[in-house]
């Protein structure tokens, strides 16, 4: 019987007794991994899939034999300890900020798996006798492999750092930014960012001004059209590099600029960089003598970005029959760039 998950799975929880094991490790049993399972949590890793641990165990226990398995790394945020796993699946799907029906959980039994959905009712869940068809699931093969997808454990993992320093800084938050020594790159779309590009309109969902998927061949006629602009963005600190965290495509006419499509990732909303990429093509649309035009469409969780649009000051001017709303904004008011943010332009 085939799997029936949603598509675009970002995020596997995986129960430890007689899931990742054989046996349960809290009644002294001599566990095991089961077979293909760590080559199947290398994969999953490969693909920019990220992985975590919801589990009743002795947290130092069941770390101690997930080290001693060498997959220790592979989890984010792990849960481990006897609450409710519905209490884990919350914890783990806040700490990652994804979509609940992004997340996959995965356990043997039967009772916490429905308890879990009686919690979550959008999550995925899958019996564990079933991991074996994980890698062949198309919810679990991403269209690109991209360099960005191969980091996306690590840069999770900067992040961490990130907030560890924030939570012992005793300055006000402002400050804290100053100290991590941000670039915001913005650039003209490149072939080599297309399947990273491709991949943000298809995972991004709360920073997306209208859901729109866009695929490789059509960003690519973007990037070479004379009547658009595809423009990515980059976040770097002294941490490492966020990678490619934001796109936007703007229609260039006689009379104005339109922009078609806006993302950012929700990984940097924190860092106090929404409105970069949106400043930058404000100012680009005023030096070009246009007016400057926005589409935007509610998705029910993009309601950060329309935020995004209201505090840069655009405002409704029409709504269209199949549910988009254009946006003006008359460019006597354009938002400076934080201070705490080197912007470059290349």
């Amino acid at each position: 019987m085939q799997m029936e998950l949603k598509n675009g799975i970002k995020c596997v929880v995986w129960d430890l007794d007689n899931t990742v094991w054989k046996g349960v490790l809290s009644e002294g049993d001599d566990v095991a991994l089961y077979p293909q399972i760590k080559e199947i949590m290398e994969q999953l890793d490969q693909r920019g899939i990220l992985q975590s641990v919801a589990s009743k165990n002795n947290y130092a226990d069941a770390m101690r034999k997930l080290k001693e398995f060498e997959i220790d790394h592979y989890f984010l945020y792990p849960q481990i300890h006897w609450e409710p796993k519905s209490k884990s699946i919350g914890a783990i799907q806040q700490a990652i900020n994804i979509g609940m029906d992004t997340l996959l959980f995965v356990d043997d039994q039967p009772f916490e798996l429905d308890e879990v959905k009686s919690v979550h009712d959008s999550i995925n869940c899958l019996h564990a006798e079933r991991y074996t068809e994980l890698l062949t699931h198309p919810s679990l093969i991403p269209a690109f492999i991209t360099e960005d997808s191969k980091k996306r454990r690590l840069m999770y993992l900067q992040d961490m750092e990130r907030q560890q320093e924030e939570e012992s800084f005793t300055g006000t938050s402002e400050e804290f930014l100053k100290t991590l020594d941000m670039k915001f790159i913005i650039s003209e779309a490149q072939e080599d960012c297309l399947k990273r590009a491709e991949e943000l309109t298809v995972r991004t969902n709360q920073l997306n001004s209208t859901g729109r998927i866009y695929s490789y061949d059509e960003l690519n006629y973007f990037r070479h059209s004379p009547d658009h602009k595809l423009f990515v963005c980059e976040l770097t600190d002294k941490y490492g590099s966020y990678g490619k965290i934001g796109i936007a495509l703007v229609e260039m006419n006689e009379t104005h600029w339109h922009i078609k499509l806006l993302i950012m990732s929700c990984r940097v909303i924190s860092r106090g960089v929404g409105t970069v990429l949106l400043a930058h093509i404000m100012q680009q649309a005023k030096q070009a003598g246009k007016r400057l035009l926005a589409d935007f469409k509610n998705t029910e969780r993009n309601k950060m970005m329309y935020v995004s649009y209201r505090f840069s000051n655009f405002k409704e001017v029409s709504k269209e029959e199949d549910g988009f709303v254009i946006l003006e904004n008359d460019l006597t008011q354009i938002q400076k760039f934080p201070p705490y943010i080197d912007v470059l332009v290349s």
